[in-house]
């Protein structure tokens, strides 16, 4: 059984929030220093996957559930190659995993790629600072030897420049273009990949998530990847039938100096469109809304959602600081799906065109398939299309 860290330890991590509030604890992972914003994750698995979101770049996460590390890690469940998130927060002790999948524990796995955790911390103190005051800068080191310059470190927290403004899905995005057919994890074979010609997709890379690329596959797509920072004519070129719009980390106002541009020349060439997460904040953008800072945003995988055209409510995942101002959405572009935790836009369409997008993450199952349906939709949009 997990147990907490020993408290009567020489810590040998800090957190230090932008306000000169500090949190000492048990480092594990890799040693160093890293400066990001802080937010709060209500998930109660898939700590391995919400650290290898691209979309949680420049940010370290405070897990809410404190049995975090118990059942391992292992290459399957990655959602990139790297973790990309900075560094983790937990309450217990990360244990030996007990899961006959894992391959590596949650500690050497942090360690061999870089990563800072700190543990013995109490997290619902730190996620009620983090809701009442918004997702602070913090700085997060880990020393052995416990040795903190604390003064430095809350400098570096305050100097930090924060997402406002700052464009990181080029950092994550693919350099160059590739296939992908691979689709969804299924018992007793595994991954399987796709035979056959397929729905032709180009997948837009702002930080896709291996997950939505199988989702696609497994709806009959034939999927073609391209940087963050294509345009609208190499998206054309390949002569897709259907184009996606992956999510991703960062100020959507930021990646839509470039991103923008080549979505409204794709929307010129009458394709179906789906967005998803800062996907669906750039085809906002395009659209001409705006995106705004949220408080501290929304983290987790119990997020429930309204469907406004059928009434259904979703159970979804989310991981976004920003969110799309619905008033600002013009005439021709409804909201189709809106939080019941806050009442955000989760969702618009296009009137009368193929052309929607959402804010949650349909492919990351916490429902477990109440939105598949999107994958579907997108697909029955591409073959209908292909039938005219």
């Amino acid at each position: 059984m997990p147990t907490p860290f020993d408290q009567a330890k020489k810590p040998t991590a800090c957190l230090a929030l932008a306000d000169g509030t500090l949190f000492f604890g048990q480092g594990f992972g890799a040693t160093g220093q890293t400066v990001a914003e802080l937010v709060f994750n209500t998930a109660m698995t898939g700590y391995q996957e919400i650290m290898t979101d691209p979309s949680y770049a420049g940010q370290v996460v405070t897990f809410t559930f404190p049995h975090v590390g118990n059942v391992g890690t292992t290459s399957e469940d990655a959602e990139t190659g790297t973790p990309v998130a900075a560094g983790m927060v937990v309450k217990w002790d990360p244990t030996e995993p007990s899961n006959w999948r894992a391959t590596q524990d949650l500690k050497h796995w942090m360690l061999a790629n870089g990563r800072i955790g700190i543990g013995g911390i109490d997290t619902r103190r730190l996620t009620r600072a983090i809701r009442q005051q918004g997702a602070p800068h913090v700085a997060l080191a880990h020393d052995p030897e416990g040795r903190f310059d604390i003064e430095r470190l809350v400098a570096t927290a305050r100097a930090w420049r924060g997402l406002v403004g700052l464009d990181l899905a080029k950092e994550v995005s693919c350099t160059q273009s590739y296939t992908w057919d691979e689709m969804t994890w299924a018992w007793p074979q595994g991954y399987v990949r796709r035979q056959g010609p397929g729905l032709r997709v180009v997948a837009v890379d702002y930080g896709a998530k291996r997950n939505i690329l199988r989702c696609l596959a497994s709806a009959g797509c034939e999927v073609t990847v391209l940087p963050a920072t294509a345009t609208a004519g190499d998206v054309l070129a390949l002569n897709p039938e259907g184009v996606f719009l992956s999510n991703g980390p960062g100020d959507p106002a930021a990646t839509g100096a470039y991103a923008v541009p080549m979505i409204q020349g794709v929307l010129q060439a009458d394709l179906p469109v789906f967005g998803i997460c800062l996907g669906h904040q750039m085809l906002a953008l395009a659209l001409g809304a705006r995106t705004v800072k949220m408080n501290h945003g929304h983290h987790g995988a119990n997020h429930p959602v309204k469907d406004l055209t059928t009434g259904k409510v979703e159970i979804t995942s989310m991981n976004h600081g920003f969110t799309v101002d619905s008033q600002t959405l013009p005439s021709g572009v409804s909201e189709t799906h809106v939080s019941l935790f806050d009442g955000s836009n989760c969702g618009i369409a296009v009137d009368g065109r193929p052309i929607f997008s959402v804010q949650y993450h349909p492919e990351a199952s916490p429902g477990p398939q109440d939105s598949f349906y999107l994958f579907e939709r997108f697909a029955a949009a591409m073959r209908a299309r292909r039938a005219a």
